[in-house]
């Protein structure tokens, strides 16, 4: 290919039409006409010898090739913006919507503080807290561009994914302060009453199922809930029990509570912060993680 024929407001124009999958909407977010939208979606076809977006029923949807190329064309324009334009705008002008993925117990520890800090040093930054659909998910849409910043337990992510860790979170089990089990609490009476699942699938089983079961035991589970924030109160108002991160107990404060080492080793989890390494000079998204990382310190 003569990259002398590419045209570089093309691929900016693709990269659009790539996340919306919506000529109108692209052209909205472009502030050009549908018809342009539209001619370069088909030089962009010719271009790349493929559809890119197909019609469907009344939608279009991205090719497998299509989205083979979001995130490879993510980093080939967020290197040309560097290395065009690479002063650095000033935090309290800069101008900047960054997405956050994270599930609803992280998003409830640090929306109020950041949404604070970032009113006094950076009033131009909006946030966008995206709906959590796993581990596996954020860091997907980490890669093709669908999010900035991702909190999560990360397994395995790509190189280009960059993390660190928040914090070293552990377990405890939670009940009312007054529940029967309190009393010589062990084995035997932790598993005696109902347990709260939380699951944002709706699964009841979890590892501590298969851990049971390895030692020939096993709990009952008497409700899964979608959301951390709705166990407390459930606990203090039932005699259902719940195994729950210490932190997120610890940050609910619930007087009504009781929190309990578990009566067997369950291992814990680092929770980590993420994004990707083609947004690592991003001058928004640098203050937002490090205003992340000094809640989550101050919380510990």
């Amino acid at each position: 290919m003569n990259l002398r024929a590419v045209d570089l407001n093309l691929l900016v124009i693709l990269d659009v039409l790539l996340d919306e999958a919506h000529v109108s909407r692209a052209a909205r977010r472009l502030n050009l006409s549908q018809p342009a939208v539209s001619s370069a979606l088909q030089r962009c076809r010719h271009l790349l010898g493929d559809e890119l977006l197909d019609r469907g029923r009344g939608t279009m949807h991205r090719t497998p090739r299509a989205d083979a190329l979001r995130g490879p064309l993510k980093s080939l324009l967020a290197g040309v913006q560097d290395l065009i334009d690479p002063a650095e705008v000033p935090l309290a002008e800069l101008q900047r919507v960054l997405r956050v993925t994270a599930a609803d117990l992280p998003i409830a520890m640090i929306a109020e503080p950041l949404l604070e800090n970032l009113e006094r040093m950076a009033p131009h930054v909006s946030v966008v807290f995206q709906p959590w659909h796993g581990a596996a998910a954020a860091a997907s849409a980490l890669r093709i561009g669908d999010t900035d910043i991702a909190i999560s337990v990360f397994d395995r992510v790509e190189e280009e994914i960059e993390r660190r860790t928040l914090l070293e979170e552990t377990y405890v089990v939670a009940m009312r302060r007054d529940h029967p089990a309190a009393r010589g609490f062990d084995l035997d009476a932790w598993l005696a009453w109902p347990h709260v699942v939380v699951s944002g699938q709706g699964e009841m089983r979890t590892p501590l199922d298969a851990q049971l079961a390895a030692i020939g035991r096993q709990r009952q589970v008497g409700l899964v809930v979608p959301a951390f924030q709705l166990v407390p109160g459930l606990l203090a108002r039932t005699s259902l029990l719940a195994l729950l991160p210490a932190h997120s107990l610890r940050w609910h404060q619930h007087d009504a509570l009781l929190a309990v080492t578990p009566p067997i080793p369950i291992t814990g989890f680092p929770l980590q912060i993420a994004w990707h390494s083609r947004q690592s000079a991003d001058r928004g998204l640098r203050h937002v993680i490090s205003m992340i990382e000094t809640l989550f310190v101050e919380m510990v």
